[in-house]
Formats: structure tokens, C-alpha cells, sequence
């Protein structure tokens, strides 16, 4: 069974900089498309980023040029490195996975799907 755990979340003030880190189980030998997500209350969730199995990515129009996903393989680890960060950036970031391809024009990057996993999502505070 898939398991994501993220953390690195807390509060920063603007212009500064967070790494979060989403701890990846179950998806030893398959296909994944892995990306960040960030959600504020009253706001629909957004797309930030994907990655694909060969370390292709893409980035949302929002985020590009701060924020950059990378992945350690040997540990399984999903990490955001977010830089220049802005106060209407608050939110509630969460990593998702599937079993699939990254569909890289498609909404969600093709991750949100009924068999995705998501983790419990790791709180980012941007002070002004």
C-alpha cells in the first residue's frame, strides 16, 4: 500500500525560502508521476509541480522559476525547494502519487485519480 508522509512545513517570512520533504513507500518497480499540491481555506486546491520516473518535470505558470521538485531515489524521498516566498502562498501542502504516466498538459498533472495517494499535507506560514 502506498504511503506519503511530508514534512518541512512551518512559518517563513516573505522573500525567504522552505525545502519540504514527502517520504515515499509502496512504489517499488511501478510507474509513478509524483507532484506537490498546496490548498487555503476558501481556495481550490492548485497544481505546483510533477516529476515523472525519469526525472522530467514540470511547473505551474505560479511557481516557476522558485520553486523546483527533485527526487532522492534511493530513499524514496519527494522534496519542494520554494524560494521566494509570498504571503498569499500560505496554505496546506500536500504530495500525491499514482501509478501512471505524468500527463503533463492535462489538470493535475493526471495524478488526481480515485487509486492516488496523498499525504496529510504539511502547513506553510508565509509572514508579511
Amino acid at each position: 500500500q502506498v504511503h506519503l508522509v511530508e514534512s518541512g512545513g512551518g512559518s517563513v517570512q516573505t522573500g525567504g525560502s522552505l525545502r519540504l520533504s514527502c517520504a515515499a513507500s509502496g512504489y517499488t518497480g511501478s510507474t509513478v508521476c509524483m507532484g506537490w499540491f498546496r490548498q487555503s481555506p476558501g481556495k481550490e486546491r492548485e497544481k505546483l509541480v510533477a516529476i515523472d520516473d525519469e526525472d522530467r518535470s514540470s511547473s505551474a505558470v505560479s511557481v516557476k522559476g522558485r520553486f523546483t521538485v527533485s527526487k532522492d531515489k534511493e530513499n524514496n524521498i519527494l522534496y519542494l525547494q520554494m524560494n521566494r516566498l509570498k504571503p498569499d502562498e500560505t496554505a496546506t501542502y500536500y504530495c500525491a502519487a499514482v501509478r501512471s504516466r505524468c500527463y503533463w498538459a492535462g489538470m493535475d498533472y493526471g495524478i488526481n485519480t480515485p487509486s492516488s495517494a496523498w499525504g496529510q499535507g504539511t502547513l506553510v506560514t508565509v509572514a508579511s
